[in-house]
């Protein structure tokens, strides 16, 4: 009798341990890395987002023209500004320009706001909501013409140019370079500091394929060596498309070279994205085929390399969009649309070290320091 309970008891044991490893292994793809945040002021499609200080900047999005700023240790949101009444948003861009000029205000952040499927061209000098010990003048915080020296109001983008999910980078030995990505193969060169076109050229995308809101960074480190180099490199991603792009800016020419392109992201559209040093991480995204994902993609831009990861977005969104943190310590994901369609205002975030190898982390690490040290000097300086 005794020998039966113990055969019976080894048994129960086993088995529950086996269910219980099964479920943990059947959960783990269940599993999720994100941390759910307030929820955003209006629901957001398509929006742009820039990081600044311990800021997340929102500056519209499809229909919407609301700008908020998001305080990442406060988790609350203030408004900003609304973009002109005249000015109807869809798939347009927002970059950060360099404050390289000494007459910048070290407080303020320079924004440049354009295209999109009715164009404009308008610039922000931002000053943050949140410090109210910062005097704040009558023109900063909104949306104004973008001028030249001469006061004229320009307007980037021909007439003939399709701006709707136009994507720039800012890049050059002085960072003044803008390069423009558009429908349906183009890229530009628009020098920001003389207001001139230096360079307009095709991109290789064989044939009937086009690219449009589509994944498109620069593989600049940010530190003073890299932005000292008469050229540029960078990284172009549209569906099955893949582009390594590097501009000479001594002979004002290029150099394209085909990058290949994983099969579970070669259909999807409208993916957010963003690169943390030498990868590049995809969230969701939408196909004709397959509908919409809530995959996370990584690219190593070093060993030109795809990972899937079993870890995915809580919900299958596209024309969301990501940023990283100032800090580069987090991704935050907002807004978007769901398989049924619906603008959502979601909003998450991530940790980066969830996304990246051991190797990663450690060359992040160092260049984060880098960066940190050069700033400090750069603030010393000052």
């Amino acid at each position: 009798m005794q020998k039966k309970r113990t055969l019976l008891f080894f048994f129960c044991a086993c088995s529950l341990y086996f269910v219980t490893h099964f479920l943990n292994r059947n959960n783990m793809g269940n599993q999720t890395h994100f941390t759910p945040l307030s929820t955003l002021p209006i629901p957001l499609y398509l929006g742009q987002c820039v990081a600044y200080k311990q800021e997340v900047l929102i500056c519209g999005g499809v229909c919407k023209g609301d700008c908020y700023s998001y305080h990442t240790l406060k988790n609350e949101y203030k408004h900003v500004c609304s973009y002109p009444s005249d000015t109807k948003l869809f798939g347009h861009c927002v970059v950060r320009l360099a404050n390289d000029n000494k007459d910048t205000d070290k407080d303020e952040v320079v924004l440049l706001s354009f295209g999109g499927e009715r164009k404009h061209t308008l610039m922000m000098k931002y000053v943050s909501v949140w410090d109210e010990t910062i005097e704040k003048s009558e023109h900063c915080n909104k949306w104004l013409p973008f001028t030249d020296m001469h006061n004229q109001v320009l307007c980037i983008g021909r007439s003939k140019d399709d701006y709707r999910g136009v994507r720039a980078v800012l890049g050059g030995s002085e960072n003044h370079l803008l390069f423009i990505t558009y429908f349906p193969n183009n890229i530009d060169v628009f020098d920001v500091t003389t207001f001139q076109y230096v360079k307009h050229d095709i991109l290789p995308t064989d044939g009937n394929y086009w690219i449009w809101y589509h994944c498109f960074v620069s593989k600049s480190t940010n530190a003073k060596k890299d932005l000292k180099k008469r050229g540029t490199e960078m990284v172009l991603f549209c569906e099955n498309r893949g582009l390594s792009i590097e501009y000479d800016e001594d002979n004002n020419t290029f150099r394209f070279r085909k990058l290949p392109v994983c099969d579970s992201i070669s259909p999807l559209n409208k993916c957010a994205y963003v690169r943390i040093h030498d990868v590049i991480l995809f969230f969701g995204g939408d196909s004709h085929r397959n509908g919409t994902s809530k995959a996370v993609h990584k690219y190593s831009i070093k060993d030109s390399k795809w990972i899937t990861f079993p870890h995915s977005l809580p919900t299958p969104l596209y024309g969301c969009v990501a940023v990283l943190s100032e800090d580069d310590a987090c991704v935050h994901i907002l807004g978007g649309k769901n398989r049924q369609m619906e603008e959502v205002s979601t909003h998450t975030k991530a940790n980066v070290h969830y996304w990246l190898s051991e190797k990663e982390m450690q060359r992040w690490r160092l260049l984060h320091a880098h960066n940190k040290n050069e700033k400090e000097e750069e603030e010393e300086e000052e």
